[in-house]
């Protein structure tokens, strides 16, 4: 009798699907997305501690915080307070005050379009840096007159509020974030958003795109997908045409994937359900990502006879993600891999990746280069 090879044995699930996700269902399933991973190596351990690729990030909706309200965030391994002014600007800085530590983002009050730290009320610019009052003193000390305070370029496009990131604060934002006309369109669906915590980098998350092979294993697809790579200056995109099955039969579908930068990405299915995912993905750790996928459909889709095909296509997207993020969550970033030819570019992925890091001047060793 011969022993099955459990390789090619149709009754093994997918291992991540068996492990972890096939039971897990509803709230269950939500919960798990954003759960705690406790015991995990650290950062330096799985290769992860090679800094944050620079470039805008989607870092919270727009409704996050109104006029006249000040928020903590942690972005970046940064503690930052985040505001909108009686102008409707929101502005960011770094939260701890300069006077004695206190943390403005909690317990922090607008004031006009500055920022009043809660604990002796010194009042800063958050486009200059600076202390413009403190209500008790008879004069500012110069040395916070002059900009003291680490400040974020900030805007707001499709329905975010974007912050640039760079090492180096002196560096102004390279390019623009890309504005996607179907976000808040009244033929378009609001944003149907869904969370996770990905506790891995955001360049391992990048990667996952042009790894082919990974997509029969995890995925359980039929075949390795082709795609059209596209490389640009600072962004990238693939277009991928795929046969879909659906009740109706075989359909010719079209993926077309794209970022700007390391932070902004989207996604726009054309075939069975048309939509447009907007990801949002933003370290808050070394190894820790906050990552948020926004979807919108034509109401007349979503709310017609296809609605189920569309409720369905979102559905799949999100399987897909836990299905990645058991790999994520656990894997350590190989620098010099080993890379056979069954594999997609994922060299070339690296070198052109690199870009988005800034290296110290003199060094010469690209992390993110295999």
């Amino acid at each position: 009798m011969t022993t099955p090879n459990p390789a090619n044995d149709a009754r093994t699930p997918p291992v991540a699907v068996w492990q972890l996700l096939e039971k897990l269902r509803g709230q269950d399933l939500t919960d798990w997305r954003v759960a705690p991973l406790d015991g995990r190596p650290s950062p330096a351990e799985r290769g992860l501690d090679i800094g944050f690729p620079f470039g805008w990030y989607a870092v919270e909706m727009a409704d996050f915080v109104a006029a006249g309200q000040v928020k903590p965030l942690r972005y970046f391994g940064t503690d930052l307070a985040i505001w909108r002014g009686e102008d409707g600007k929101v502005r960011v800085t770094d939260a701890w005050c300069k006077h004695l530590g206190a943390h403005m983002g909690h317990g922090g009050k607008v004031h006009g379009n500055l920022l009043e730290c809660p604990f002796h009320a010194w009042r800063y610019d958050g486009d200059e840096g600076t202390v413009k009052d403190i209500p008790y003193a008879k004069a500012i000390p110069p040395q916070v007159k002059r900009k003291c305070q680490r400040t974020w370029p900030v805007t707001e496009a499709n329905g975010w509020i974007w912050v640039w990131y760079h090492p180096d604060q002196n560096v102004a934002p390279m390019w623009d974030v890309v504005v996607h006309d179907e976000v808040g369109d009244p033929e378009w669906t609001p944003f149907d958003t869904i969370e996770w915590t990905v506790y891995g980098s955001i360049q391992n998350m990048a990667e996952n795109g042009v790894d082919v092979a990974h997509f029969k294993y995890i995925h359980g697809t039929a075949d390795v997908p082709k795609a059209e790579l596209r490389w640009g200056d600072w962004g990238r995109g693939a277009d991928v045409k795929a046969q879909m099955g659906t009740p109706a039969g075989i359909v010719d579908g079209l993926i077309s994937y794209d970022t700007m930068g390391p932070g902004q990405s989207w996604v726009r299915f054309r075939g069975i359900s048309e939509t447009l995912l907007v990801a949002s993905l933003v370290p808050v750790e070394e190894d820790v990502l906050r990552v948020r996928y926004c979807f919108t459909q034509p109401k007349q889709q979503a709310d017609g006879p296809g609605a189920g095909l569309a409720r369905a296509l979102i559905r799949d997207i999100c399987k897909q993600l836990d299905q990645d993020k058991v790999i994520w969550d656990r894997m350590r970033y190989e620098p010099n891999p080993i890379i056979c030819d069954g594999d997609g570019p994922i060299p070339q992925f690296r070198q052109w990746y690199s870009r988005y890091y800034a290296q110290p001047q003199g060094d010469t060793n690209l992390r993110a280069v295999g």
